[in-house]
C-alpha cells in the first residue's frame, strides 16, 4: 500500500484530505507543521506527501527544501496544497522541488487527478 503524509496546520483540511486519500488506497500519516513532517519523514519515508505553504514553527516550502537536500533516501512525490495562488507562489514551489500544485479549496477529483498526472495512481 502507498503512504502518503498530510501535512496541514488545519485539522479539518487533513480530515478530509486523509478521507479522500484513504479512498483511493492510501496509507495515511498526518503532521501540523513543517518540523513534525520533517520528523515523519526521517522516521518513515512515505511514497508522498500533501503540503501546505504557511503553517507554523517550518513552511510548507522551509520542509520541502530541507526534504530535497537530503541524500541517500527515496524521495516522495510532493504536491502542494494551498491557498497560495499566484504564479511566483507555484514557480517557487516547482523550483524547490514540488511535483504538483493544488489550489485549496479541493475535492476528490483534483486531488485523483493530480495523483494521477504524477504516477501515484
Amino acid at each position: 500500500m502507498k503512504s502518503c503524509l498530510i501535512v496541514d496546520d488545519s485539522k479539518v483540511v487533513r480530515m478530509v484530505a486523509r478521507k479522500i486519500l484513504e479512498g483511493l488506497d492510501f496509507e495515511i500519516d498526518e503532521a501540523e507543521d513543517g518540523q513534525k513532517a520533517m520528523d515523519a519523514c526521517l522516521r518513515q519515508m512515505p511514497n508522498a506527501v500533501l503540503l501546505d505553504w504557511n503553517m507554523p514553527v517550518k513552511s510548507g516550502l522551509e520542509f520541502l527544501q530541507e526534504l530535497r537536500a537530503l541524500d541517500g533516501v527515496n524521495q516522495p512525490i510532493v504536491v502542494f496544497c494551498t491557498t497560495e495562488n499566484d504564479m511566483s507562489h507555484i514557480q517557487e514551489a516547482i523550483k524547490a522541488g514540488a511535483n504538483e500544485y493544488i489550489m485549496k479549496p479541493f475535492d476528490s477529483e483534483i486531488i485523483e487527478s493530480k495523483f494521477i498526472q504524477v504516477g501515484l495512481l
